[in-house]
């Protein structure tokens, strides 16, 4: 991977002065465009060994574009905050939004390849990262962001001749302390696994660039035409992909369908919703389960976990009632309620699980999405508020976000709450005739019932393919409430429990 770049390129100075102007008018060019047309967001990170010029690329393109409009962020060790949440959550809140260029000094490249150089992870858990890592930036390109991805190398004799350059500069000595010499002492175990890493994440929709960093005029003028290439072919492409949303919009009269399940089971269907709890009973129990979940909450072990609850049903199933009787059982200090509406305009400039990251769980807390990230497979769906393709992978994408929050610690428990057509109509009528429960039904929920079949399809297809060993749905009988409230509440101590004592 990195043999084209120990060939000693060099640019004079006369080229130098001759190309840089031009280039630097064409970036500007492009940065203001992009700002224009809000279409795409752009993305560069910017890896590569010591000494081989990153800082000085990233001070740049700051100087060469308009820094206001350019997202630099240097990630450096992870806060105490960032410790305790999942390890891509530093990088999903900071991606630049649509019509803005981030660039990452660092990224989530750092991890694997300097902790399979230290020898702190193994080949399986290196090969692990590279997959996430391959999905991830999979998604990124589907969602509109381009991505650059430049890595500086220097060859040993190279690297070692600019550390002692830049130690003996009075000016510069402060750059070189004993970690980069001690990576120097590791250079021939860097060189492998960024070798492994980079071979096996330059794909079509995110290549590698390996620049060689000896000659700042060489490295400099690369990187710049690299840059401006990539931004006019993503320029140029958004009136193709404006096309085919807009035609998605006109064609999407029902839900598209799966495949029905093999069995040709509806999972709904199959519940019973004849299941009551009498009052006495009901009061009884709700104060042992809350009183057995606030015991979980303070569970020593809890502090280095996290609990993600996921709220979906049809409308008018309960969700609001089931978490009011949850949270009564927490410290107010440690839960968040996160009612998921339709995505704002900053929300729609970023990739779609972009507002649901950003409020993940820090350890010893718990999250609570009224509606979630499964909207995506359900009411946009049905709605056709997003192509078929989107929804389609979006299966394949929670399942890998559910994974990564599984792995890093967070306990996701995922509740549909289910009734049927006749209980819902019921509950309708009655929020109606409510003084104070007329707030709760709207022109889009009678709007809603009318589609139930395409929406028990694209939930019966949500539960087949998403729930897994990890994330299991539960599935709560919910046309008698005090029946649904006791079942959500027992089966997330049950699954607290089964976590935390396990």
């Amino acid at each position: 991977m990195f043999e084209s770049a120990e060939l000693g390129h060099k640019i004079d100075k006369k080229t130098w002065d001759r190309e840089v102007p031009a280039l630097r008018e064409a970036l500007l060019d492009a940065q203001y465009e992009l700002r224009e047309k809000k279409n795409a967001s752009v993305l560069v990170l910017i890896a590569g060994v010591e000494g081989a010029g990153k800082g000085e690329t990233v001070n740049l393109l700051n100087e060469w574009m308009d820094p206001r409009h350019i997202q630099t962020k240097a990630f450096g060790p992870r806060s105490q905050e960032e410790l305790e949440r999942p390890h891509m959550w530093r990088y999903w809140n900071h991606l630049p939004p649509k019509g803005q260029l981030g660039i990452f000094f660092g990224s989530w490249y750092t991890w694997p390849v300097v902790s399979r150089t230290l020898g702190k992870i193994g080949g399986a858990d290196l090969e692990r990262a590279i997959e996430e890592i391959r999905h991830f930036e999979r998604m990124l390109a589907q969602e509109g962001v381009l991505l650059v991805k430049f890595w500086f190398h220097l060859s040993k004799k190279a690297q070692e001749k600019r550390l002692k350059a830049l130690e003996k500069n009075p000016d510069t000595r402060w750059r070189v302390t004993d970690q980069e010499w001690k990576f120097f002492n590791k250079y021939d175990k860097f060189y492998k696994a960024s070798d492994r890493v980079l071979r096996e994440t330059s794909t079509g929709e995110a290549p590698w660039i390996v620049v060689e960093g000896s000659d700042e005029r060489y490295r400099s003028l690369t990187v710049g035409k690299l840059l401006l290439a990539g931004l006019k072919d993503k320029l140029a492409a958004p009136t193709a992909e404006k096309t085919m949303a807009r035609k998605a919009r006109k064609t999407a009269t029902a839900a598209p369908m799966l495949q029905p399940p093999i069995d040709g089971k509806n999972v709904l269907a199959s519940l019973n919703y004849t299941q009551k709890v009498p009052k006495a009973r009901y009061e009884r129990e709700l104060e042992k389960w809350q009183g057995e979940l606030n015991a979980l909450a303070r569970h020593p072990r809890f502090r280095e976990r996290s609990c993600l609850c996921v709220f979906e049903g049809q409308d008018a199933a309960g969700k609001g009632g089931a978490i009011r009787r949850l949270t009564p059982a927490l410290d107010a200090r440690f839960y968040h309620i996160v009612p998921v509406a339709a995505p704002t305009e900053e929300e729609r400039a970023q990739p779609w699980l972009w507002r649901f990251w950003r409020h993940l769980p820090r350890q010893g807390h718990f999250t609570l999405f009224d509606r979630s990230y499964y909207g995506r497979v359900l009411v946009e769906r049905v709605e056709g508020f997003c192509r078929e393709e989107d929804w389609l992978r979006a299966y394949t994408e929670i399942n890998d976000f559910e994974e990564q929050l599984a792995r890093s610690g967070v306990i996701i428990n995922k509740f549909w709450l289910a009734i049927t057509p006749e209980e819902q109509l019921r509950r309708f009528q009655e929020r109606e005739q409510t003084g104070y429960k007329r707030f709760k039904i709207t022109d889009e929920d009678w709007r809603n019932r009318d589609k139930w079949p395409q929406y028990e399809r694209a939930v019966c297809d949500m539960i087949d393919r998403t729930s897994t060993d990890i994330a299991a749905w539960t599935l709560v009988e919910s046309n008698n409430k005090y029946h649904a409230r006791l079942k959500l509440l027992k089966t997330l101590c049950q699954n607290l429990e089964e976590q935390l004592r396990g």
